[in-house]
């Protein structure tokens, strides 16, 4: 208890507020279909989701499109029930249909800078960067459409898996979904050898620029808010295909977010003292964050049933 507390002060004092990029409007939406056995035993049983890529002309925004819709649902239900109110006050209930736990890490890539962004949230929104994967792509003359988009394959090795990636020339982004990127345009679907992790591609849409000036708020309406929303989440004075670093969240190493997590873990009680949350806790956080969870990760959420991790996507590199 006294390490959670010393490691809370060491962070909440000497980690400074996370210097924003430059924030720009996305150019193109991409939509992918995420699919990962995390358990090998149940190979029938993937987990999946929908997840969504915001790409601008220097940097893209990758990020849970289920988690926004269920943010979108509660905020409509909170709505109605203070309207219902009127003022009277009491207790809010919220019901999201299909709430299943989603990925909170969020992936922001700046591949002109070589830096790769990650925020994750335990109660307070923390940042966390790391130099762009260097990943040694081989690519090939074999070739693929995926809807109108013509496609070039390519092969490289990260995280412990050997990956296909199909990307397309034809659209100059040096991005892709989660971590993946580097190659001479956007890597429009992903999976590695066993198709144990699947970035499958679900569509693309154009952003229509609008005619109201892109603004960023000055102070994000709660912990891990952040810019880019969409399914009805923006704010009236913000455009919901604005890319921007979330200017609430507290710059930290991936060493001492592991610290955290790993004490949330061990005693959520204390943590949530510790760090002043309050309300429900979970026994472990939501599952996504960087994927690095131990070789056998068992978690239960809210009392749920338990889920069980023994092929986390970033595996150990064999020696």
């Amino acid at each position: 208890m006294k390490k959670l507390f010393t490691l809370t002060f060491y962070l909440c004092v000497t980690a400074l507020a996370a210097k924003a990029q430059k924030p720009e409007m996305a150019k193109a939406i991409v939509h992918y279909k995420f699919s990962h056995i995390r358990d090998t035993t149940a190979k029938d049983k993937p987990y999946t989701e929908n997840m969504v890529l915001f790409l601008g002309e220097t940097s893209s925004a990758y990020k849970s499109y289920d988690k926004k819709l269920q943010e979108a649902m509660m905020k409509k239900q909170l709505e109605q029930q203070m309207a219902e109110q009127k003022g009277n006050g009491g207790p809010m209930k919220f019901n999201v249909t299909g709430g299943k736990p989603t990925t909170r890490a969020e992936y922001y890539q700046f591949p002109v800078q070589n830096k790769l962004m990650r925020k994750e949230t335990l109660i307070t929104p923390y940042l966390i960067e790391e130099p762009m994967p260097a990943i040694s792509w081989k690519i090939s003359a074999d070739t693929a459409s995926f809807g109108t988009l013509h496609c070039q394959k390519a092969t490289g090795h990260f995280k412990g898996r050997d990956y296909t990636a199909w990307f397309c020339p034809d659209l100059p982004f040096h991005a892709g979904p989660w971590k993946l990127g580097g190659l001479p345009g956007l890597i429009v679907e992903a999976y590695d050898t066993n198709k144990e992790v699947e970035f499958k591609f679900d569509g693309m849409e154009q952003v229509v620029p609008s005619d109201k000036p892109a603004t960023v708020a000055a102070a994000p309406p709660s912990p891990g808010t952040t810019v880019v929303r969409f399914g009805g989440m923006e704010d009236s004075n913000e455009d919901p295909n604005l890319i921007s670093i979330p200017t609430n969240a507290v710059k930290t190493t991936d060493k001492e977010f592991t610290k955290l997590q790993a004490a949330m873990r061990k005693d959520p009680q204390a943590f949530m003292a510790a760090m002043g949350g309050g309300g429900n806790v979970m026994r472990a956080p939501a599952m996504g964050g960087s994927g690095r969870d131990q070789q056998r990760t068992v978690i239960n959420v809210n009392g749920g049933p338990a889920i069980v991790i023994n092929n986390p996507l970033e595996l150990p590199e064999k020696k």
